[in-house]
């Protein structure tokens, strides 16, 4: 017996967007009869810079910047062939990356 499974991890700098992103796709993969988990909230990344503000004088004068990067997994079990497809439909908004994986487990 086969259990496929498909990982979805969504990426992106806004929460709320992609807090929307993973219930869209929930409510469009629980339509098709697939089992899901999640949205899983992975740990949030943030990168900071710090610039001078003045490259000769004022050398103590520097800015502080932060990029934060937030994460969503999403896993489904036992996915159809319709669910597959409905990824094709799917409309993601600009700004949200999204990486799948289907995974095949023989038993």
């Amino acid at each position: 017996m086969i259990n496929q499974q498909i990982k979805i991890r969504l990426k992106s700098f806004d929460h709320r967007i992609l807090e929307k992103t993973a219930q869209e796709i929930k409510e469009a993969v629980k339509m098709t009869g697939a089992e899901i988990k999640g949205p899983i909230p992975l740990p949030r990344k943030i990168e900071r810079f710090t610039v001078n503000r003045s490259p000769h004088v004022d050398k103590k004068s520097r800015e502080q910047y932060e990029i934060r990067k937030q994460q969503r997994f999403l896993l489904l079990n036992h996915p159809t062939p319709s669910t597959i497809e409905i990824f094709q439909k799917i409309d993601l908004p600009a700004g949200v990356e999204v990486q799948i994986k289907l995974m095949s487990n023989q038993k």
